[in-house]
């Protein structure tokens, strides 16, 4: 038996969904225990692209079973035409692969249309919401005023749910906002076909995890986003509402933590951002953008060009703590494949003051400028290699550095966006909780 978190240790899209969907084949289950569609998954292989946002990237693996977690804010819509467009590339989804938490909350019109309007009123005060009423859910959630995904399937506490939040909502919508309410009959009749269309997806899946655990079989859990877009731990308020750290895993898919074998953080070769928000190592000029157009650097879920940057080890010992990263799964090594050389941030400057751990006052962080160690780039191509001897020496090199900054176990390097474009590392940690085996 071996449970694996998957966490992202940067700002997100460090290439989870690719490392996630190579992992599936040696797990039984897939589950993702937080955010909401805002998420992009990025999986290639057979020479199809496929785009993931709530549903777990094991889908992509026959004879796996998927679940998304009560953690998860689902937006019922949104669901169901994911579940249409994948079925149309040929992917099978039925209620013998995909179980969705009957305890996920619901993302509802009226949460897009706030947070639309709210990031519209805050002029160039804006934190870069994808605006899919992510965040005015998780609000319902903690209000304690939400809606459960269960309750689609049940019209009278449905109406009340209803009711009871129109009041409040039609009210900002009307007289704060100046734009038009929503019909209570509208809503109900709509959201009660989805329910006829989801009900039998619905379980209660915090038993069918444990009972898995209890009969021995893999679990991947999935999270989305990334340590630094973490509500408590990232760049507050330019964050996602939700925990995005390894913790959150038991939290949102109902099993205890003394279940959990090993923690994998995915880590970018470089760094990148989407949206608003501190970025010290952001790069500025024509190399961050020939960064952005080798890596493709554009948002899966919204299409907005990524910010890119050197790769901050200060972000990562950050990362590692709050996560208790055991292991690393390195991305994108074949995007610095041109460049003459590279740097690695090992510190902030401030006033005079070095910081070498991640300052959780934002004015602080604003304010703070990179310390750099600069390495040799390699200027050879990686793309496609599997082999970790087969890599140039200089791309080694970085390699090592990384691993020697952090102190953590390295398993797995991507060279490419394909999943045989991956290098396993021999007698890692992944390696021996899984049994991957390497070349």
């Amino acid at each position: 038996m071996a449970n694996i978190i998957i966490v992202g240790a940067q700002w997100g899209d460090e290439g989870k969904g690719k490392i996630v969907d190579i992992l599936s084949r040696y797990a039984d289950i897939i589950a993702r225990f937080q955010g909401g569609h805002n998420a992009g998954h990025t999986v290639h292989f057979n020479n199809k692209q496929y785009i993931l946002h709530a549903i777990p990237t094991g889908i992509l693996h026959p004879h796996k079973m998927c679940i998304i977690g009560n953690g998860v804010v689902i937006d019922p819509a949104a669901l169901i035409q994911e579940i249409e467009e994948l079925t149309s590339q040929g992917v099978e989804i039925s209620e013998k692969n995909l179980r969705i938490s009957k305890r996920a909350h619901l993302i509802m019109p009226y949460h897009k249309t706030l947070d639309l309007m709210r990031e519209e009123k805050k002029g160039e005060g804006k934190i870069g919401t994808t605006g899919r009423g992510i965040g005015p859910a998780y609000e319902n959630k903690v209000a304690r005023t939400g809606l459960h995904i269960a309750d689609l399937l049940f019209e009278e506490p449905l109406r009340q749910g209803l009711s009871s939040n129109l009041q409040e909502k039609n009210f900002l919508l009307e007289k704060f906002f100046q734009t038009s309410g929503l019909s209570l009959d509208e809503l109900l009749d709509q959201y009660k076909s989805y329910g006829d269309r989801l009900k039998g997806y619905l379980s209660d899946t915090s038993i069918i995890i444990n009972q898995a655990i209890y009969e021995g079989k893999n679990i991947i859990c999935e999270g989305a986003q990334g340590t630094m877009l973490d509500i408590d731990h990232g760049t507050y308020p330019f964050v996602t509402s939700s925990n995005c750290v390894s913790a959150q895993a038991c939290i949102g898919l109902g099993f205890g933590p003394q279940f959990i074998d090993g923690i994998v953080g995915v880590v970018k070769a470089y760094t990148t951002r989407v949206g608003n928000g501190p970025f010290p190592t952001e790069i500025k000029d024509e190399i961050g953008e020939k960064i952005r157009k080798a890596g493709r650097e554009y948002g899966a879920t919204t299409g907005r060009p990524r910010r890119c940057g050197w790769l901050d080890v200060v972000v990562l010992r950050h990362a590692a703590r709050v996560n208790g990263l055991q292991t690393i799964a390195l991305t994108k090594l074949d995007v610095l494949d041109s460049l003459q050389s590279l740097k690695i941030c090992t510190a902030y400057r401030r006033k005079g003051q070095i910081f070498r751990e991640f300052p959780p006052e934002l004015h602080i962080l604003q304010e703070c400028t990179p310390v750099y160690e600069e390495i040799d780039g390699w200027q050879q191509t990686t793309h496609g290699i599997q082999c970790y001897e087969h890599l140039p020496q200089k791309a080694k090199n970085y390699i090592d550095r990384i691993r020697d900054l952090l102190n953590i176990d390295i398993s797995m390097i991507s060279t490419g966006y394909e999943r045989e474009k991956t290098i396993f590392i021999k007698n890692s940690l992944l390696d021996r909780w899984l049994g991957i085996g390497a070349d």
